[in-house]
């Protein structure tokens, strides 16, 4: 069956390849790619310096995901890093036997450099975690963009679109186009090229100012450079790099020559054709914050705010301040970058721009002159927030900045740096920790962030809220600081009226990753309020308004480990059946909240919750509440809490949760005995007798069922019941769980070389095997090729996500997390 698809394959790929591009080389092999397009008879002998037109994914048949295509084709390009190897097509595409579609591949710049993503994963494979992942962040931006055609239907209109966007003609054999799609590999092959042939200390050199050598060389025609405001000017056989400026604003300059004669330079750029294009280059100098390393650009707050966030902001700056608020306030962008958050605003002389580093500056002053930034150059300049006193700003605005009335009419619009102390490593200038922690803003307010000193965007709101108080403060940032318990101190601090809020997936931003919220939040800090509550407006990434979320502060409320610790049994107990580690309160720490032998080490970091008969039932509750929701973006930071006390009748709820823990923890049988077999020996043929019969006893009545606490503390309940030795009754969801894997015993004991002891995870692991990743680590693989297995145990899993379901709707009834 597999070689007839792959025949039928070939067959849809030589017909599209005879069809519509037969002008066109579309014979390349580039690794899995299974269609490529680029110039016949170029004259460029190597693949790598070929410019091509279109990479894609084919399909034997009609019914085709034609989104599911093109996220396998990016699972490949990724997988490969084909990107980084040849310069990148103008197209990604799909197709099958009756439709073509196309998409620019600039639009896949930020998943394809994003550094925390697993490559690793088998592109074909739908199933996989992370083929489900980039399927959901760019569904939105597929339907969107991709133009796609029905060979049938639009045979004309198909042929046109290759003609019109696939060119031919003299120009594409001068040389290379540089576009929006290929100027990072461009640039990343000058890195490697070109920049150790100049003849500077790079050491001395900022690791994003890397970025202005390349400029200058990009935007020059026979080896000069053309715009006099660029940071680092080409001059023949030498750069003339800008230090900074004289007292009366002459510029400073030094020099640097060639190291080799300009002989890797001209093997370089000869391949090229330079400047690129107005409309490209307008593209490239915006987006110059995709040439800086990944982990300086979360430190400097290199992160692009998409233009759909752009305009919502401002949406919701007018509702708020009212349709005049541009000409009625001044805005001043103190982390600008390259300004693109003041893009659409109409008052230039009512706007300021200021960044860290000046080459950023120099980008502004250039899009100013462009007209693609409307703004007045003395009103962009370079600035230190969190380090440099006042008193460098430009004197219009400092007296903004001093008079107590005019201050009032000041709007803070920032995008402030997402940097962690813990997240960042190398930065210019020395350690990441001490560049993120010693700033003069977070010595000078040490007390009042408390452990939120770690967070760079908190410096920020910290020091706008107490110098330029009575402000209006609109910024986008994390929700921690209304949810998390350790900005607590800050909340105190932080007394400011919370008016328009949104919030929206924190990756539809370029270059921030992770599955959490980013808010966009107005704050009135003339008006002293502590937060406690407020509900956002929600978007999803394509900018259509899901619904509303309302987030708290939790002051008021006992987190869900302060509830759980004092039922823990002793370490020492020999009765003690698992441990689960105390890790946070929140989904962000999910993952991390698994049940494993009291012999393994587990989160040592953590505090360990000894399990036992005694504390059994509310073990279970515990780890079934924490595990059945499932975590998305907007949910990331809410917090589990204390329940009140419906939970503690609701038998059925608590043996739910049993039989949802007895499936879902990560026993293995090589740390220790397996007590968790909820089975007699007999139910399941196995071939010899279990190590341990615990968990079949608990069920059937044998030990009691009345959770209890250690060392004479508070029962759960207000009087003690007599426990009833009566076996467990099961929910129907329960027990279709527990039939289930009872049938997969049976099959695994039915083999051969069968462990008694054998936990569920085992199991899994005895018919998937495992494999090895590039790294060097061994993993589980996805699925098996014992047909049997595979059936028994989907039918299981959908079980345990039935009884999940049915667990849900009380984790918020007894109030472990708000709605």
């Amino acid at each position: 069956m597999a070689a007839n698809n792959k025949i039928r394959e070939e067959e849809v790929k030589n017909k599209v390849r005879d069809d519509f591009f037969s002008l066109y080389d579309a014979t390349p092999i580039l690794g899995d790619i299974d269609f490529a397009v680029t110039l016949r008879n170029d004259n460029t002998p190597q693949l790598f310096d070929k410019e091509f037109f279109l990479w894609a994914e084919a399909k034997a048949g009609k019914n085709a995901d034609i989104y599911a295509s093109f996220i396998q084709l990016i699972l490949t390009i990724g997988k490969a890093r084909t990107h980084e190897h040849y310069p990148p097509s103008h197209f990604l595409g799909a197709f099958d036997e009756e439709k073509i579609a196309f998409i620019e591949f600039h639009h896949f710049y930020e998943v394809l450099y994003q550094n925390d993503f697993n490559w690793n994963v088998t592109p074909s494979d739908h199933q996989t975690k992370e083929f489900k992942q980039l399927y959901e962040l760019l569904s939105d931006k597929l339907r969107s963009e991709i133009k796609l055609f029905y060979y049938d239907r639009d045979k004309k209109e198909l042929k046109k679109f290759i003609r019109t966007n696939f060119k031919l003609g003299k120009e594409r054999t001068q040389g290379i186009n540089i576009t929006k799609n290929n100027f990072i590999f461009v640039f990343q092959k000058w890195v490697d090229i070109v920049k150790p042939s100049i003849a500077v200390d790079w050491d001395d050199i900022p690791p994003t100012s890397v970025a202005d050598f390349f400029f200058a060389d990009l935007i020059s025609r026979n080896d000069y450079t053309l715009r006099e405001e660029l940071a680092v000017l080409l001059r023949g056989n030498e750069y003339r790099i800008l230090e900074g400026f004289k007292t009366k604003g002459t510029p400073l300059f030094s020099e640097a020559m060639f190291n080799d004669k300009k002989k890797a330079y001209k093997q370089f750029w000869n391949k090229y054709i330079r400047p690129p294009r107005k409309e490209f280059l307008d593209i490239i100098m915006e987006r110059r914050d995709l040439l800086i390393p990944q982990d300086l650009r979360r430190y400097q707050g290199a992160f692009f705010t998409p233009p759909i966030w752009v305009q919502k902001s401002q949406e919701y700056l007018e509702k708020e301040l009212g349709e005049n608020w541009q000409s009625e306030y001044y805005v001043w962008d103190c982390c600008a970058g390259t300004g693109n958050l003041l893009f659409g605003l109409t008052e230039p002389y009512r706007i300021y721009a200021s960044t860290l580093i000046n080459a950023d500056v120099q980008v502004m002053k250039e899009r100013i002159k462009e007209k693609s930034l409307n703004l007045i150059e003395s009103h962009v300049f370079q600035f230190d927030f969190l380090n440099d006193p006042f008193t460098k700003l430009p004197q219009s605005l400092k007296e903004i900045i001093h008079n107590p009335e005019k201050r009032k009419k000041l709007i803070v619009y920032i995008n402030p740096p997402y940097a962690e102390a813990s997240d960042v490593r190398t930065l210019h200038g020395g350690n990441a920790k001490n560049a993120v922690e010693q700033s003069y803003t977070n010595k000078k307010y040490a007390n009042v962030l408390g452990q939120g000193n770690a967070e760079l965007f908190v410096q920020f709101l910290t020091r706008i809220y107490d110098e330029i108080s009575s402000c209006v403060l609109a910024e986008f940032s994390k929700l921690k600081i209304l949810q998390g318990p350790h900005f607590s101190n800050f909340r105190s601090f932080f007394r400011a009226k919370l008016g328009g809020f949104f919030c929206v997936p924190a990756n539809s931003f370029d270059n921030v990753k992770g599955d959490f919220p980013i808010g966009f939040m107005i704050w009135h800090t003339d008006q002293k309020e502590v937060f406690s509550e407020a509900t956002a407006d929600v978007y999803n990434s394509g900018g259509e308004k899901i619904g509303e979320k309302t987030f708290s502060t939790y002051n008021n409320d006992r987190y869900i480990n302060e509830w759980i610790k004092p039922y823990r049994a002793s370490k020492t107990d020999n009765t003690v059946i698992g441990k689960f580690p105390f890790k946070g309160n929140d989904f962000q720490n999910q993952r991390l909240i698994q049940i494993v032998q009291p012999e393994m080490s587990y989160n040592k970091e953590a505090g360990q919750f000894y399990i036992n008969h005694t504390n059994l039932i509310i073990s279970c509750v515990y780890f079934a509440v924490r595990k059945t929701v499932p975590a998305t973006w907007l949910n990331d930071r809410d917090q589990f809490t204390a329940p009140n006390d419906g939970w503690k009748d609701d038998k059925e709820f608590q043996t739910n949760c049993l039989v949802y823990t007895i499936f879902c923890n990560h026993i293995l049988n090589e740390y220790g005995i397996n007590h968790w077999i909820p089975y007699s020996e007999k139910e399941v043929g196995a071939r010899d007798r279990f190590d341990s019969t615990f968990m079949y006893d608990f069920i059937n009545g044998h030990h009691s069922h009345q959770p209890t606490t250690p060392n004479g503390e508070p029962s759960l309940w207000d009087e003690e019941e007599e426990p009833t030795n009566q076996p467990i009754v099961f929910s129907n969801e329960a027990k279709a769980v527990m039939d289930a894997g009872r049938e997969l015993w049976k099959y695994y004991h039915s083999q051969t070389n069968s462990n008694p002891n054998a936990s569920y995870y085992e199991i899994r692991l005895y018919f998937q095997g495992t494999k090895t990743t590039p790294k060097g680590k061994e993993v589980m693989n996805p699925d098996s090729s014992d047909q049997r297995y595979t059936e028994l145990n989907r039918q299981l899993r959908d079980c345990i996500k039935e009884l999940a379901k049915k667990i849900e709707p009380k984790v918020y009834e007894y109030g472990f997390l708000k709605k």
